[in-house]
């Protein structure tokens, strides 16, 4: 069986990574070709070139590469052609991806497949209809995308489960360890999360200082701890240098995840930027207050746009509302640390809505990436 599959960001290449050891396992005479990174190669992929030139957002990147990205486009396309795979699966990254499949649909009958459905339950609804006819099957991360793919014309939409159920998990013993390392054994721990991106902690960083100042002026005895990703660490030192209550910085790179894993689970509560972060917070069991500041003029026209009341995978998920969202205009600590406060002496609803998240994404079923290879085996 001869399989090519496309990836362009890390995050699809970790679920690629997955998905081809799921296949291996089910079929060991399975061979790969296609546009991966380093976790797929690690699985056996021959990548046609370097993943990271698909690793392109936003309309200033995009431009300087257009013509290059379209003859990529157009070299994907042939060699899937010339090679004529039983299949071929995109993951994620619509828009190099669904232009391969495409032209790949549009002089072959070679089945298509794309791995991670668009957000149309959030915004722009319109784009599932542009898969209908190019892509054949969609794998759903989660369970209330199928019904809204094949109420847009994509009949075959499997929910295969979220990654976030499968990473590993710090223990009891992990937290407690983590404390007992930061002297912070017997205080009451709030985990500040200001994203992963520069324009995110430029933002984040004097609402949360704030934050952190106010809660303390109601509970001396808080600490804060401020997980730092790689990409901003000397960032977040700077920004935080002058701050009235001082948190615990943790560098945590992708070599120290497990450092990362234990801070989440030591934290009674935390404050995160919004995104998919609020389904590690799930996994861990960390209740959540979310928080988002952007230009404003982007968040009004996001606002318009959108077609939910709630930006928090978590409230999604479990069809609730117990996770508090302060975004735009209403990011501000005056609204964030009474919510935070709060939610520390009744966590008990939200704890209940993680729980069931952790239960609707797959916890304690097989693994996404083997469900997603089983999907794909089920319809050749």
């Amino acid at each position: 069986m001869r399989i090519f599959l496309i990836a362009g960001e890390p995050s699809g290449d970790a679920l690629g990574q997955a998905l081809m050891a799921g296949l291996k396992q089910l079929a060991p005479s399975v061979t790969f070709k296609g546009i991966g990174g380093p976790l797929m190669t690690s699985e056996g992929l021959e990548s046609r070139f370097p993943m990271q030139e698909l690793s392109v957002m936003g309309i200033a990147e995009v431009l300087p590469k257009y013509f290059h990205l379209k003859r990529r486009i157009r070299e994907t396309a042939q060699a899937i052609l010339e090679q004529k795979p039983d299949v071929v699966i995109t993951i994620d990254s619509p828009d190099f991806c669904l232009r391969v499949a495409r032209l790949v649909k549009a002089a072959s009958n070679i089945r298509t497949v794309h791995y991670v459905a668009p957000t149309i339950w959030a915004w722009r609804p319109g784009r599932a209809k542009k898969m209908v006819g190019v892509i054949d099957q969609v794998l759903a991360l989660f369970p209330f995308e199928p019904p809204l793919m094949q109420a847009a014309g994509v009949e075959e939409c499997d929910f295969v489960g979220h990654p976030v159920v499968s990473q590993p998990k710090a223990s009891a013993e992990d937290a407690m360890t983590f404390r007992k390392a930061h002297d912070l054994t017997d205080t009451p721990l709030v985990l500040l999360l200001p994203g992963s991106r520069t324009g995110e902690v430029t933002r984040m960083a004097p609402v949360l200082a704030e934050v952190s100042d106010r809660m303390t002026a109601a509970n001396p005895d808080l600490r804060f701890v401020l997980p730092a990703a790689a990409s901003v660490a000397d960032l977040v030192r700077d920004m935080t240098a002058d701050w009235p209550v001082k948190p615990l910085i943790v560098d945590t790179g992708a070599q120290d995840a497990a450092t990362k894993r234990a801070a989440f689970a030591a934290a009674d509560i935390a404050i995160a930027a919004s995104g998919t972060v609020s389904l590690e917070l799930a996994a861990a069991r960390t209740p959540m207050v979310i928080a988002y500041r952007m230009n404003p003029i982007s968040f009004a026209l996001i606002k318009r746009m959108a077609i939910t009341d709630t930006v928090t995978l978590v409230n999604h998920v479990a069809d609730s509302r117990t996770v508090p969202e302060f975004l735009g205009p209403d990011c501000t600590a005056e609204n964030i640390a009474p919510a935070a406060l709060s939610l520390m002496n009744a966590p008990e609803a939200q704890e209940e809505a993680m729980a069931l998240t952790m239960l609707r994404l797959g916890e304690g079923e097989a693994p996404p990436g083997l469900r997603a290879a089983r999907a794909v085996l089920a319809k050749l």
